[in-house]
């Protein structure tokens, strides 16, 4: 078994869909220790050939895996060398959905990242507000929210706000439910009057002692007795309001925002599963 290996993401775009198929699959042997380079707007076989005469020098003898997901054919062949690992995103599946749609695919680079000007100015307007709305400010403006996140503090209400906002282009407000709210059990007119768009954010003991830890350390803000008064506080406000709870222990900024927008309906999850009352 190898115990490291080089790993180089290649396009004719942004990179980013190379990079992430890569790194979907090499998190998969943790065991072994990656070392990673992106090469992005790769447009023409000269710039090709630097590239994989330098990925040779760097890794020679090494057999470095290389995930491509270039749209022109003979600009990926060159990386088509019998001394890496070549993983073409494109050649292994573009070629067999020509076949199933008996269509002809554009071949465009970085098509799927042309979006409209309305969808634009949605993204824009949606990472403005999200700005506008962040830990509990504006509460007045909150029916022109789309996605409104409770939790208590540090339990990962902003960075799924703004991901829900910059990624999806979502109108997300954020609110902490401070200890105001926590010894009172209760919440705001304007959220309650709103509950059918709030998600409650909810997390570990252990894990809320760690993150708050981090910056407040030995304070009783941090304590696991404190942290687990607070969530299970938070959890029975939630439960007595009818909304729906998403945990973030353990769970990236994109997997909690995913759940996010399919317990609100505002994924293509089947209507059938998000039905609420």
């Amino acid at each position: 078994m190898w115990s490291s290996k080089d790993v180089y993401y290649i396009s004719d775009s942004t990179g980013i869909l190379a990079t992430n198929l890569g790194q979907a699959l090499i998190c998969q042997f943790p065991e072994i220790n990656f070392h990673e380079e992106k090469f992005p707007f790769v447009l023409n076989r000269e710039e090709a050939k630097k590239i994989l005469d330098y990925i040779l020098k760097k890794s020679s003898g090494r057999r470095p895996l290389i995930f491509s997901t270039i749209m022109t054919k003979d600009i990926r062949a060159v990386f088509d060398s019998p001394e890496v690992e070549f993983f073409d995103a494109f050649e292994i599946f573009m070629t067999r959905l020509e076949g199933c749609l008996e269509a002809k695919a554009l071949g465009v680079p970085g098509f799927s990242r042309h979006i409209d000007n309305l969808t634009m100015a949605k993204r824009v307007e949606a990472i403005h507000y999200c700005l506008e709305h962040d830990d509990g400010v504006n509460t007045h403006e909150l029916d022109e929210a789309e996605v409104i996140l409770l939790g208590v503090s540090r339990s990962g209400k902003t960075p799924v706000s703004v991901y829900l906002a910059t990624q999806m282009g979502l109108k997300s407000a954020n609110f902490p439910l401070t200890a105001e709210y926590l010894r009172e059990y209760t919440l705001p007119e304007e959220i309650i009057r709103n509950r059918k768009r709030a998600i409650g954010l909810t997390t570990t003991p252990e894990v809320l002692h760690n993150v708050r830890e981090k910056r407040y350390a030995d304070s009783n803000y941090a304590k696991r007795s404190t942290c687990s008064e607070e969530i299970q506080t938070a959890e029975t406000i939630f439960h007595n309001h009818q909304i729906p709870i998403v945990s973030t222990a353990g769970k990236s900024i994109e997997e909690v925002a995913t759940q996010v927008s399919q317990e609100l309906g505002l994924s293509r999850k089947p209507a059938s599963l998000n039905e609420r009352s």
